[in-house]
This record gives C-alpha cells, structure tokens and sequence, in this order.
C-alpha cells in the first residue's frame, strides 16, 4: 500500500487499567489497522500502529486523549516504515 505507514508510539500518565488497550484495540480493528497495544512494567502503553496514512493519524490523535478514564500526561511518537503485520493485537 504506497500511502501506508507504521507509527510507534509511547503514552505515559494513568493508562494503565482504564480501558486503554482494549479501547485502542477496538478503535484500530474498526479503521483496518494492523499492529499491537501492550502495557509495560514502567506504567505507560506502548502501540504499534500500521495501515493508511489518515487513518494511522486518527487513531494517533484519539490516543492523545485516550478513553474517558484516563489522563495522559505524554505521547512520544516514532514514524517507521511499515513492516508489513496484517492484524491488531493485545499483547
């Protein structure tokens, strides 16, 4: 796909135990996006997103925020190239 492209990203604040992973799940399915969500051991949520470049960039945004529960304090963002995943996972 020549407009797609992989973001990694970092999200640090209370995101652990709000929904986080299950929202960005849900949401990634729904806009065909590939990758995985993980909570790490430090308290922040680490995603891998793939697929078109508007829709990478939607759900980029709404991890900004995140579901109604969570605060986040910051996202640190890492363009790539995509590798080629063909499904969302939570790891």
């Amino acid at each position: 796909m020549p407009d797609s492209r992989r973001v990694q990203i970092l999200v640090s604040g209370r995101v652990q135990g709000v929904g986080f992973r299950y929202e960005t799940h849900t949401r990634a399915v729904s806009l065909g996006l590939s990758g995985w969500v993980t909570n790490r051991l430090d308290g922040t949520v680490e995603v891998a997103l793939e697929g078109p470049v508007e829709r990478v960039e939607l759900l980029l945004r709404w991890c900004r925020e995140g579901p109604p529960s969570a605060y986040v304090d910051q996202i640190d963002i890492e363009w790539q190239e995509p590798t080629g995943e063909q499904e969302f996972e939570v790891r």
